[in-house]
This record gives structure tokens, sequence and C-alpha cells, in this order.
């Protein structure tokens, strides 16, 4: 009983949180996903007064170019969330790329994406099982991966012109799902972020 009074006292206390409170489902406290760099676990900040900061809490940027997205952003494309993605980053047969340039990969990006820059999408799919043609690329059969693109939130159009360009490419659409909460949305959430490059 003492246990008890004394953890909710702690709890009404602002920016106090108890030990595993943040989950990301009731019944799921964390990931851990295999990257080049060994095993990183994804879970959420557990200070439940933690806030984000700088570009991420702006609201009302130019557009162009900062317009916002479509969920779809090509016919075919199935949009997804952070529970699909981190799920996706345990599929081996699913790659998650980070289709912003490569500075703001290598500043902060999810645990286990791939950098694969808009810029350099269409002209990258041998990466993802397509053979080259002399017109484009072949992507068929079981060999060619799901992905999973995303960038900087829902603001952001460089994955969403990743995905036209893979298309247009020969890359299948239906092979293609797009987190458009991006790095915005992960961040807010308080999940796992890591440095391009380590665990990325």
């Amino acid at each position: 009983m003492r246990k008890m009074a004394l953890a909710m006292a702690l709890a009404a206390l602002p920016g106090v949180a108890l030990a595993d409170e943040v989950g990301l489902t009731p019944d799921m406290m964390s990931a851990t996903v295999e990257t080049p760099s060994g095993p990183v676990e994804i879970m959420r900040n557990q200070d439940t007064g933690n806030r984000l900061e700088g570009d991420w809490t702006l609201t009302s940027r130019p557009c162009p170019n900062f317009c916002i997205q479509p969920m779809i952003p090509a016919e075919g494309v199935t949009p997804v969330g952070e529970l699909e993605v981190i799920a996706a980053l345990q599929d081996p047969n699913t790659v998650v790329i980070d289709g912003r340039i490569r500075p703001e990969f290598e500043a902060g990006t999810i645990p286990g994406a791939v950098s694969v820059p808009y810029t350099e999408a269409a002209d990258r799919l041998g990466e993802l099982g397509c053979a080259p043609d002399f017109d484009g690329w072949i992507c068929e059969g079981e060999g060619v991966a799901r992905v999973v693109l995303f960038c900087n939130g829902p603001w952001c159009g460089q994955s969403p012109t990743a995905a036209r360009r893979m298309i247009e490419a020969g890359f299948p659409a239906g092979n293609i799902s797009y987190y458009r909460g991006g790095m915005q949305m992960w961040q807010m959430l308080g999940l796992t972020v890591v440095p391009g490059g380590a665990g990325g």
C-alpha cells in the first residue's frame, strides 16, 4: 500500500517518470532491431516531461517547399505508422529507407534505416533486387524487396518524390510503404534515434 502511494505521488510530480512506464503498446515496452552496428533497442523516452526542441516544433513553414504531403504519394503505395515501421525493421525481407539528404540522415535517423537520398532512389534499385535494363530496371519476382520510405514528416517531400521516381523507374508500387509521420512524429513519440551510420 505504501509503495502504491509513493508511486502515485512520484507520478504526480512534473518531469518524474516511473521506470518502464512509457511503452510502445500496452504489451510491448521495446523492440530490438538488428543493424550493421549490432542490435539496437527501440523504445520511447521514459521522461514524461520530455519536449521536442528546434525545427521539429515548427508548425508553419512556407509552401513550397514545405507543403503538406498526401497520405498516399502514388497509386498503390501503402501508408504506415510507427508500429508497422518497427515491424518492418525486424523483417529481413523489408528495407526501411531514409529518403532524406545524407547530412539529415547523419544527424539522426531511425535505427536500422538505410540512407538512400531521394535524388538517388531511382538509380539504386539494384540494391533492392531489381535487375538493370536498357531503359531502367526490371523489378520482378520474389527477390525484390519490400520497402518503407520516410523523411522529415508530413511536410517533407523527399520520400514521396523517391517513391514516385522509383515507380517510374520500374519498382512495383505494391512493394512500397510510406511512413508520412517521418522523423517529426518518430521524435514526437520519444522513439529511439541514432546517428546515421551508427545503427543505421
